[in-house]
């Protein structure tokens, strides 16, 4: 019987149809895909194990996942530095804040600059970038009011 409603749903084809229909709208079967996949070879690339010097995709991996933790940790930081301002507080957001705009500039950077040379002087600007943010936000951390503070003046304006 279910073999029946498929047969009028138009599913159900012979191995050698090409498509099916479900409602007005065209599928492609998994034997049609096969068949396209070597046409698309960035898809296959992508998959591909790691060339020389490339590094690997466990790295990756690991890379991205903490990207993710790092938003994360940003989305409970702000509020907890509204509840609970202080030096930690302070700290914790110096260092959150500084990585996830290094991680986030290094990918403009991926995206946008090429060549050895440019890539190169991308990186190390980059690095220098980062670093004097980092030394800038606990200088203002230490000799000033500090991050939750600064926010809790302004807000106050």
């Amino acid at each position: 019987m279910a073999a029946l409603g498929l047969l009028r749903a138009g599913l159900a084809r012979p191995r050698g149809a090409q498509m099916a229909l479900l409602g007005r709208t065209l599928l492609r079967r998994p034997v049609v895909l096969a068949a396209v996949a070597p046409r698309s070879a960035p898809a296959r690339q992508s998959h591909s194990p790691p060339q020389r010097g490339h590094g690997s995709s466990k790295a990756a991996s690991l890379h991205w996942t903490g990207e993710r933790a790092v938003s994360i940790l940003l989305l409970g930081l702000l509020p907890a530095a509204y509840l609970y301002p202080g030096p930690a507080m302070d700290y914790s957001l110096a260092a959150a804040l500084t990585l996830h705009g290094h991680w986030g500039l290094g990918q403009v950077i991926t995206d946008y600059v090429h060549g050895d040379i440019p890539i190169k002087l991308a990186n190390t600007g980059l690095y220098v970038l980062s670093a004097l943010t980092f030394a800038g936000l606990c200088y203002f951390n230490y000799y000033d009011v500090g991050i939750c503070k600064a926010v809790a003046m302004l807000w106050s304006l």
